[in-house]
């Protein structure tokens, strides 16, 4: 699991293998080669590294954490 933590340093989503979802546990859209796709399948963010901008790159949304092992979630 890795956490999306925006510009202010607050997570706001993760990411459990190639989905992710709302800190509610919600599924919210699905990480697809270099992008973000809604769970529509529309492109929605750049994925470069670990960092995440918009798609015309002129906004950087955050970028993803370290891995994390599941086994310590509650």
């Amino acid at each position: 699991m890795r956490g999306l933590i925006d510009r202010k340093g607050e997570q706001f989503a993760f990411l459990q293998g190639g989905t992710l979802f709302t800190l509610d546990g919600e599924p919210t859209g699905r990480l697809r080669g270099s992008f973000v796709e809604d769970l529509a399948g529309n492109r929605i963010w750049r994925v470069v590294g670990d960092a995440v901008y918009s798609l015309d790159g002129n906004e950087t949304i955050g970028f993803f954490g370290a891995e994390r092992d599941d086994r310590y979630d509650l």
